[in-house]
């Protein structure tokens, strides 16, 4: 059977006109052609729309751009376990059925400066990257001075809003960081332990993720937060790093004196009176 090609020829020999020329395309090959310019052109717009929501999300997360795990140095067992632990988590947001079967807890625990909130950074910035997930970074200490702002009602700063529109992100947001949970070995007042076990409950009830960050241990955190709050942190899955050994920070005063002795100043005498 003749080609459309030939039959488009032979019509035209018939009506005394020129031949098809050879670089001629039927329909089904512009078709085909088009269709694969279109799909090109839509994979590169959901790229770009990729880009831009995860540019979004990471805006609204209040991370440090640091925080990754190209930029942690694992050089003891301790962060080793802890990345092991994190990329374990991260990897569960493959399964749509664990996402969805409850709620997840990491609660990171140790001394100052062995990498606990550069951790739960990298965490999130690879949950943004991979699954969209929205994520919030918060320290407990700024939220609970914006909650006792908040009612200070002649106040012209927009405090009480404020507040409110970020205690109702705590609530919606996927992944919540709270950080410095009670530093400095502080105890929550009565009326912030309710509020906090009220968050933790809340997210617990709509399948929301959390890590906590602290630098106490776990007996004393029970202490710290309250027994409502840690009943609500015992409903999670829970996941228990422990972060050991010493400041990973520089240090700014020396591990030992300075020996050397003060010089005098050229030509001042101690009991000179000018």
């Amino acid at each position: 059977m003749d080609s459309i090609k030939n039959r488009i020829q032979k019509l035209g020999k018939a009506l005394g006109r020129q031949h098809v020329p050879d670089n001629y395309t039927d329909y089904s090959s512009l078709k085909t052609e088009y269709e694969a310019l279109a799909n090109r052109d839509v994979k590169i717009l959901q790229k770009e729309s990729k880009k831009q929501r995860i540019q979004e999300i990471q805006g609204r997360s209040d991370l440090n751009s640091k925080w990754t795990f190209a930029n942690l140095i694992e050089d003891s067992e301790d962060v080793i376990e802890a990345v092991s632990y994190a990329r374990s988590f991260i990897a569960a947001h493959e399964d749509l059925s664990w996402r969805r079967s409850g709620a997840h807890m990491m609660i990171f625990y140790g001394d100052y400066g062995r990498g606990k909130s550069h951790t739960a950074g990298a965490i999130a910035h690879e949950l943004i990257e991979k699954f969209e997930i929205s994520v919030l970074y918060r320290q407990l200490s700024s939220i609970l001075d914006m909650r006792l702002f908040s009612y200070d009602f002649s106040a012209n700063d927009n405090a009480g809003q404020k507040y409110r529109e970020i205690n109702q992100e705590l609530l919606d947001v996927d992944l919540l960081i709270l950080d410095e949970v009670c530093v400095n070995e502080t105890i929550l007042k009565k009326n912030a332990q309710s509020w906090l076990g009220n968050v933790l409950r809340q997210r617990l009830a709509n399948h929301k993720n959390c890590i906590l960050i602290t630098n106490h241990n776990l007996i004393e955190l029970e202490n710290a937060i309250g027994r409502y709050c840690f009943e609500s942190i015992k409903e999670y899955d829970t996941y228990k790093v422990k972060f050991s050994g010493p400041s990973r920070r520089k240090e700014i005063i020396p591990a030992q004196p300075e020996s050397q002795p003060i010089q005098k100043m050229s030509g001042y005498q101690p009991n000179q009176v000018k």
